[in-house]
C-alpha cells in the first residue's frame, strides 16, 4: 500500500463543509504492521490517521486504531467521527462497535439534514485533580498567569479514553492568545502521559470555545478534537457544572482559520459521553 493510494482524507467536525480536523482514513488495514501505520500517519501528517480491520464476526464490529505523526493515540474522537461517516457512504447508515485499544466505542451515523451525522459514544470518563506541580508547570509553558483562569471551571484531569488537563480561562481575549512554549509544554505532557491540553472559555452553560495543544503528536494545535470533548462532558458531569441530561456546543478551531463545531450529550449516571459531528472528504 502507498501512503496515497487507499488512505481516505475527510475533515471532521466540518461547519457546512468547511473547517473541521482533517483526519487519514484507512478502511482495510488488517494486513498492516505497527510500523507501517506509524510510517503510514506520518506521511499523510494530519494530527490522526484511523486504521480500520475487520474483526471477522459481525458486520458491525470492526478493530481500529489512532496513529498521529509521532506515536499511537490510544483514543481519537475526530478520525472515529471521519471513519464512521466514510463507512456510512459506502455501506449505509446504522451502529456499529469500534474496539479501541481505549476500550469499545459505539458510534451511530444516520441521515440529518442531507448529511450524515456520527455520533460516538465513548468509554467512562473519569475526572482527578491535578497535581499542583503539573498546574503550575503547565501554566508556565502556557505563559499563563493563575489569576486568568476562570474561578468556576477549576483545573482537572478529565479522560474519556485518554487523559487531557482541562483549563478554564476567563476571558475569550485570553483562550485567543496562544503562544506557547512548545519544548516545555510537550515534555511535561508526554512525561504526565496527557494527549492534549484542553483549553476552554465559557461562552454560557452550554456553549464553550476549545483550543487543543497536541505537541506530543507533533501538532501545534488540533482544529477539533472529539476525545477531549467527551472527557470535557464527563468533568462538567463530575463538577456539577451541567444538569444531566444535557447537551453542549464545542467551538473549535476558529481561532486557527478552521472552525469547528461538536455537539457533547451529558446523559446522568456514570455513563459515557456522546460526541456528534459531520464530515466531509477533503479535495485535493
Amino acid at each position: 500500500m502507498s501512503d496515497n493510494a487507499q488512505a481516505l482524507r475527510y475533515t471532521a467536525f466540518d461547519v457546512d463543509g468547511e473547517g473541521g480536523n482533517p483526519a487519514g482514513v484507512v478502511m482495510d488495514a488488517g494486513g498492516l504492521d505497527d510500523s507501517r501505520m506509524q510510517e503510514i500517519a506520518a506521511g499523510i501528517g494530519f494530527s490522526e490517521t484511523a486504521f480500520l480491520m475487520d474483526e471477522g464476526g459481525a458486520p458491525d464490529r470492526f478493530a481500529i486504531r489512532f496513529f498521529s505523526p509521532l506515536a499511537e493515540v490510544a483514543f481519537c474522537g475526530h478520525a472515529t467521527i471521519a471513519t464512521a461517516v466514510a463507512l456510512a457512504e459506502r455501506r449505509g447508515t446504522g451502529r456499529l462497535r469500534l474496539s479501541t485499544p481505549a476500550g469499545e466505542v459505539g458510534v451511530e451515523t444516520r441521515e440529518a439534514d442531507g448529511r450524515v451525522l456520527a455520533t460516538l459514544t465513548s468509554v467512562p470518563p473519569t475526572v482527578r485533580a491535578v497535581e499542583e506541580a503539573d498546574l503550575a508547570a503547565a501554566l508556565a509553558a502556557l505563559r499563563w498567569e493563575a489569576g486568568e483562569l476562570d474561578p468556576g471551571l477549576p483545573p482537572r484531569i478529565a479522560n474519556a479514553g485518554n487523559d487531557h488537563l482541562v483549563l478554564a480561562a476567563s476571558t475569550r481575549a485570553r483562550l485567543a492568545d496562544l503562544d506557547y512554549d512548545w519544548d516545555a509544554l510537550g515534555e511535561l505532557m508526554a512525561r504526565r502521559a496527557w494527549t492534549t491540553v484542553h483549553l476552554v472559555w465559557r461562552e454560557s452553560g452550554t456553549v464553550f470555545h476549545a483550543r487543543d495543544p497536541f505537541p506530543p503528536g507533533g501538532v501545534v494545535e488540533d482544529p477539533a478534537t472529539g476525545a477531549a470533548a467527551a472527557a470535557f462532558g464527563g468533568y462538567l458531569r463530575s463538577l456539577g457544572l451541567v444538569a444531566p441530561p444535557a447537551r453542549i456546543t464545542v467551538r473549535q478551531g476558529e481561532d486557527m482559520g478552521r472552525p469547528s463545531r461538536l455537539l457533547v450529550d451529558v446523559p446522568a449516571g456514570d455513563a459515557g459521553i456522546g460526541v456528534s459531528g459531520t464530515a466531509a472528504p477533503m479535495v485535493g
